[in-house]
């Protein structure tokens, strides 16, 4: 070759290379174009994520685009082949302007928070695009068809968005079905039928997760095409048909198969489990199963020895699967979750089931499970909860459970379950919730046990069974509890101040037992209470003001106990009503629907003279009847002495000592003896029980008879009939006294200066009442307001 072809050949090789360098600076620079375009629909960037952004011709300092964050461009820096900007919390929508990165392999644009609807564009990538992520948003509307055309797309993620309407068609079935292997389309709003035709080959495909849509009809035949699959999730849609056994069957690489809350049936009616646990049988690698929430039929087959032994999860609750737990479920060497709840099992728990020692969680719960607990129970070294609730067992506890050192839950409540709490459960010292409630159990609460759980973060529930004595103190030790309940037992003594210890405590029930005394004020001081319940109970004195300051408490119920004092409805009582202090006569106040505190008043009343002597003479027959006796008028007033036997004949006549308490009593056989107009030994010859038990067995609703007789020897002649009522209220008020005054322990009664004040509020209450004064001479009228 001559030297001027030489130069010429040279010339023609600096021209192309300055022109493919011209081109490759064209490409570059368009595809920052079409990001510069996409960020500026982006109206928010909390973190600067996209602050590198910045055009070249408009910046000295500007990053070349290959740089910029979440941008990858190829080996020879000419186009830009990836984009994820994932979890940078944008806002905006989604640039149609992202379709002209026309190399690009991957867009990863999950766990923002775009809106508006997918740009339709995006499908012109079907020469490049593999991966496709816009998962985590807030994208809206249908599924473009044209992401149909994306043949070479591997992966596709499309879940946890607002998306409606149908999947396309075209999505399962065009040249994708060569390459696909990975599709999530889950927790949106999709409805129709999974879009799987006959001549539909999704050979590739490894997982399948339509969870939480609107999708009807069957799993599709030709899924079963799809032999590699490993995980299926169909979960919480509106699938019907037959459980897929066709279908799974041909799945030998399968692992996760989640197909609960749909309504899928089982075979024959919904009678026949066996089929489809047949076909799990050649799913070797199978490790999780859920079939919850579908009310299947059937028993549980014995050829559930056939299924995994790589199994760890088994969920078939909230079906109707019947008869006895089968033995060979004990194959299923690593299982740590069975879940059979909710069903209509039968039969004992079997023992066999205690060789999964691998066990973590055990939920067997309502059903109609009968027999004792296996002490092999206790021999399963990893269960950390054990729900075995709503089921029929009885017999006691086993000290076996002593040996779960890992037990967080144990849920026995609502069974036959009798004996004492055992001592042994206090060697389960990371127990976070203990429910027995519901069942026979008897004795004390164990101190033992209580001293022990102090990791008890959640709750401890004992109530409604048979426990007696008082409270240990050992709970006030539990400082991390959110909730305890003891009510509808037999417990009794005082409660004790220092449950104020509880500082994490939420919730307090100690309704429905003996507790007496006052209820302690360090309750209401604990600072997240938000609801006590104190009901039918014998509690005495005054709400301590502590609960009224409390600005976590919401719901309260004092009812049925024998507080007294003024009530307001300030504070943390200001939106309660009457229906939480029922029950509780000596209670007065502001909190709506209550009694209200009387106000003294200047008229006199035509029942003045026997309010006066009721207050009056117990005063004088017991604390004065001493110094009568030593004064000159001792032996003359035989009548004081008839008296003063009257009074404490009832009480300290059963070999009770004396105390002020008796004093109260005998007060309060006074007051029952005036309404009733009859005497405490008429009572005892005639109905062969004492006045008290007399006219409580008359209490509340048998009463009329009582007031009616008691109208017609007290009320004055002349009266309206109108004041009929103030009347009642008035006698009812003195027989509700008369019973608190006469309860059977001293403990429980008001001491005296409660009852004078109960008598004298009772006495304003009269004074207030214009309407006793209608119908009297002027005269009369007079002189009472003088």
């Amino acid at each position: 070759m001559d030297s001027c072809s030489l130069l010429s050949f040279s010339f023609l090789i600096i021209v192309m290379t300055v022109l493919a360098s011209k081109d490759k600076d064209e490409l570059i620079k368009r595809d920052q174009n079409s990001l510069l375009s996409f960020r500026s629909s982006i109206v928010s960037d909390p973190h600067n994520s996209l602050s590198t952004w910045v055009s070249s011709s408009t910046s000295s300092s500007s990053v070349d685009v290959c740089n910029w964050f979440g941008v990858k461009c190829n080996n020879d820096s000419t186009r830009v082949i990836e984009l994820d900007i994932s979890g940078q919390d944008l806002r905006g929508e989604i640039s149609p302007s992202i379709a002209n990165l026309t190399a690009l392999t991957v867009l990863d644009l999950s766990r923002n928070l775009f809106t508006g609807e997918i740009p339709r564009e995006i499908g012109s990538l079907h020469k490049t695009l593999k991966q496709l992520s816009l998962s985590e948003n807030l994208l809206q509307g249908n599924i473009p068809h044209e992401l149909g055309s994306l043949n070479r797309l591997v992966y596709l993620d499309l879940g946890t968005n607002r998306l409606t309407g149908q999947i396309p068609v075209e999505l399962f079935c065009n040249g994708s079905s060569s390459s696909l292997q990975y599709i999530d389309i889950s927790n949106n709003s999709l409805t129709g039928e999974i879009p799987l035709k006959n001549h539909c080959h999704l050979r590739e495909l490894r997982f399948l997760l339509l969870w939480s849509n609107k999708l009807v009809g069957d799993v599709p035949p030709s899924l079963s095409n799809s032999t590699n699959l490993k995980w299926i999730d169909l979960e919480s849609n509106l699938l019907t048909g037959e459980l897929p056994s066709q279908v799974i069957t041909n799945m030998p690489h399968l692992q996760f198969l989640y197909l609960s809350y749909n309504h899928f049936v089982s075979h024959n009616n919904n009678t026949n489990l066996e089929p489809f646990f047949a076909s799990l049988a050649n799913s070797s690698d199978l490790q999780e199963l859920e079939l919850a929430g579908n009310s299947l039929g059937g028993e549980m087959p014995s050829s559930v020895r056939h299924l995994s032994v790589n199994l760890v999860q088994i969920h078939l609750d909230q079906n109707r699967i019947h008869g006895s737990i089968p033995p060979e479920i004990s194959n299923l060497l690593n299982l740590t979750l069975l879940n059979l709840s909710s069903n209509l099992l039968t039969g004992p728990i079997p023992r066999e089931l205690c060789k999964l020692s691998k066990l973590e969680r055990v939920y067997l719960s309502n059903n109609l499970l009968t027999g004792e607990l296996p002490v092999e129970l206790g021999d399963i070294p990893r269960l950390g909860l054990l729900d075995l609730s709503r089921n029929k067992l009885s017999g006691s506890i086993p000290d076996s459970f002593a040996n779960l050192s890992q037990l967080r839950r144990l849920l026995l409540y609502g069974n036959h379950l009798s004996g004492t709490v055992p001592r042994s459960l206090g060697k389960c010292i990371n127990l976070e919730i203990l429910d027995l409630s519901h069942n026979n159990l008897s004795g004390k609460i164990p101190p033992e046990v209580v001293s022990n759980l102090r990791n008890l973060k959640i709750y401890l529930n004992l109530s409604s069974n048979h426990l007696t004595g008082a409270i240990p103190l050992e709970l006030s030790k539990m400082d991390m509890v959110l909730s305890i309940d003891l009510s509808s037992n037999e417990l009794s003594g005082k409660i004790p101040p220092q449950l104020g210890s509880c500082i994490a405590l939420e919730h307090l029930n100690l309704s429905r037992n003996g507790f007496f005394g006052p209820l302690p004020a360090s309750l209401g001081q604990l600072p997240y209470l938000k609801e006590l319940d104190v009901a039918l109970n014998r509690l005495t004195g005054a709400i301590p003001p502590s609960f009224q300051r409390s600005s976590t408490l919401k719901n309260l119920n004092f009812s049925f106990n024998m507080f007294s004092g003024n009530v307001s409805d300030r504070g943390s009582f200001s939106k309660l009503t009457i229906e939480s202090f029922l029950g509780d006569p000596l209670l007065c106040g502001s909190v709506k629907g209550m009694q209200t505190c009387k106000k003294k008043h200047k008229y006199a009343v035509v029942l003045l003279p026997v309010l006066l002597s009721l207050i009056v003479t117990p005063f004088l027959c017991v604390f004065g009847y001493p110094l009568v006796r030593r004064s000159r008028f001792g032996k003359n007033l035989t009548s004081l002495n008839i008296i003063i036997c009257f009074f404490f004949k009832s009480e300290y006549g059963m070999g009770r000592r004396a105390s002020i308490h008796g004093d109260v009593y005998s007060f309060g056989v006074l007051l029952l003896e005036i309404v009733s107009g009859r005497r405490p030994t008429d009572v005892a010859v005639n109905g062969g029980s004492s006045l008290h038990e007399f006219i409580k067995s008359h209490y509340p609703n048998s009463l009329e008879g009582i007031i009616e007789q008691a109208l017609i020897r007290w009320k004055p002649q002349g009266k309206p009939e109108r004041c009929d009522k103030l009347w009642r209220e008035v006698i009812l008020e003195m027989i509700e006294l008369g019973l608190v005054c006469t309860q059977y322990t001293p403990s429980t009664r008001p001491n005296m200066l409660d009852v004078a004040h109960e008598m004298g509020r009772l006495k304003e209450y009269l004074f207030a009442s214009p309407s006793l004064l209608h119908n009297q001479p002027q005269g009369t009228q007079g002189e009472a307001i003088s």
